[in-house]
């Protein structure tokens, strides 16, 4: 994109805009998915830029993969600060990392499935 995109996405959103690939890659959101617990980048990310990235984003970020080696994490995995769905073909070491990375799985975690599930309960009936 160009800096007066750049700068629009700025002013309406309100957040500073970085440039950034994602181990050389410019789509960064098909290889990479980060929420405000933490964030899962493609296996090549460089240690530096791992660094530099998390310091950018103030979140850990770890390298990984989902549904059983793909790089592309954005097609094979959704996830926000509460819950994660990944691809079928997901190992169990790579839900481990994911759960790890976005601090799912939790007591807190649980207790926010319930309520949400006894509210949309509610408004179904």
């Amino acid at each position: 994109i160009d800096r007066e995109t750049e700068d629009i996405i700025s002013d309406v959103l309100g957040v500073e805009v970085f440039r950034q690939t994602i181990a050389g890659n410019a789509l960064v959101g098909s290889y990479c998915k980060i929420t405000n617990q933490g964030g899962l980048v493609h296996p090549r990310t460089t240690v530096e830029d791992l660094e530099e990235l998390s310091s950018l984003l103030q979140v850990p970020l770890v390298a990984g993969t989902v549904n059983r080696g793909s790089d592309v994490i954005g097609a094979g995995m959704v996830v926000n600060d509460w819950s994660a769905f990944c691809g079928m073909d997901t190992t169990s070491t790579e839900i481990s990392v994911v759960e790890g990375i976005f601090k799912l799985g939790g007591a807190s975690s649980s207790t926010i499935v319930k309520d949400m599930r006894s509210s949309l309960i509610d408004s179904l009936t």
